[in-house]
């Protein structure tokens, strides 16, 4: 276990599991670390894999401030530094993708390879999502359907008795910040800018942010690459972790990290 100190606000977090090249994960809206269930483990079998909680979310600290995916990113940057690690792959499932897309825009000397997963350049520019998607979103409103295939759900809870609750430990008032800052997300500008090598990730049958959001992503960042995984809804590394894990691990196969 690592606390880091971001210089705006509240102690965060982090863990770290496995060796190799660095890699931190930036999970979804309102999500601790733990949202990313087995696939720390799996990630962990080739590289030093980081997990920290955002502010608001799990062991972290809630500040009043700071609220917004730029900050996040930069939270993200105080952990590596907490850890001693000059460089890193970078991997954000849907509103962590957001910040992920901030890491790589203003931090690229920090940034390896950069995986985007299930996630958007912003409202402002993306593909919307479903009318009653964006209404029970806002609301606050249980999103279960939207994130796995009924039948798989079912599955998990016939074999394991439970599904991973990506959000414990957040409360109503910090869920309700994190909709608030992955709602007023606009990378747009920003995003020709990127250097590192890009993949970006998507489940063909995501209605909480659909899959044309990661060819928009692709067309804007350079040389970005896109990876559908066929069938899968939003929670594509749940739902097909092992195909999920096993196409991230071979991109960042392809970009060993070098120092110094």
């Amino acid at each position: 276990m690592t606390t880091a100190l971001p210089p705006d606000g509240p102690r965060l977090y982090a863990e770290e599991q496995g060796t190799g090249d660095p890699l931190v994960l930036l999970p979804g809206q309102g999500s601790s670390h733990l949202m990313w269930g087995r696939t720390i483990g799996l990630l962990a079998a080739r590289h030093r894999v980081v997990v920290f909680d955002y502010r608001g979310t799990g062991k972290s600290g809630t500040p009043e401030d700071g609220w917004s995916t730029r900050g996040f990113a930069g939270d993200a940057v105080a952990v590596l530094d907490a850890l001693g690690i000059e460089r890193a792959h970078v991997y954000g499932f849907s509103m962590g993708g957001r910040v992920a897309q901030w890491v790589a825009i203003d931090h690229p000397e920090r940034v390896g390879a950069l995986v985007l997963g299930a996630t958007t350049p912003g409202d402002a520019h993306g593909v919307p999502r479903p009318p009653h998607v964006d209404e029970r979103l806002g609301a606050g409103g249980d999103l279960t359907e939207f994130l796995h295939n009924p039948g798989w759900a079912r599955a998990r809870l016939r074999v394991e008795g439970v599904c991973n609750d990506w959000r414990v430990g957040t409360s109503q008032r910090a869920a309700l910040r994190h909709y608030r800052a992955s709602q007023a997300h606009d990378s747009w500008d920003g995003l020709a800018s990127i250097t590192a090598p890009t993949l970006c990730v998507h489940g063909t049958e995501d209605v909480l942010n659909v899959v044309a959001n990661s060819d928009m992503l692709a067309q804007r960042i350079p040389d970005a690459r896109v990876h559908c995984m066929p069938g899968a809804q939003h929670a594509y590394f749940e739902e097909q972790e092992v195909e999920a894990t096993k196409v991230v691990l071979d991109f960042l196969a392809e970009h060993p990290i070098v120092t110094g």
